[in-house]
Order: structure tokens, then sequence, then C-alpha cells
């Protein structure tokens, strides 16, 4: 990533969600209770999505080539769509 100050903001944002993804889905498959993993399930739904903004921000920016946020992005988004599944299959709707 190139750029000054605020590529160096949103490359700290994107550390931060990013890896707070991987520590809270790991406290999901701790959970206790369906009602725990409910919960849980959802923090990780809103760190993945946070995540997603701040690579489409990257890209808005042009901070890095689409090209090298394609594969990247794509798969942030099928995650996203994986963990939405679970929340959605866990609360029987």
């Amino acid at each position: 990533m190139t750029g000054g100050p605020g590529s160096t903001v949103i490359r700290n944002q994107i550390l931060r969600s990013g890896t707070s993804v991987a520590a809270h889905y790991r406290a999901v498959c701790r959970a206790r209770s369906k009602p725990e993993f409910i919960s849980k399930i959802g923090v990780v739904v809103e760190e993945m999505d946070e995540t997603l903004f701040w690579l489409e921000m990257i890209s808005e920016l042009n901070l890095v080539r689409a090209s090298r946020l394609t594969s990247l992005m794509d798969e942030a988004n099928q995650l996203t769509a994986i963990f939405v599944a679970s929340r959605k299959t866990s609360r029987g709707v």
C-alpha cells in the first residue's frame, strides 16, 4: 500500500478488523450455549463487514491496484456469506 498518513490509518484499521475476525471466531468455536454462539457469531459478522469496508476504501482510493484486491475481496465476501448463513441457521431463520 502506498500513500501517506491516510494509508497508514487504513492499514492499521484493516489489520485490527482482520485479526479480530479470527480471534472472535475462535471464541465462537468455544461458545457454551446457542445464545452465546449467536451473539459471538454476530460480532464476527460485524468485524468481517468492517474488514470488507476497509478493503473497499483501499480500492476506491487507489491505494492498491484493483487486480491485487480482487481475490482478497472475493474471499472476504465468501467468508461473510458463510458467517451470515451460520448465524441465520443457528437462529432458525
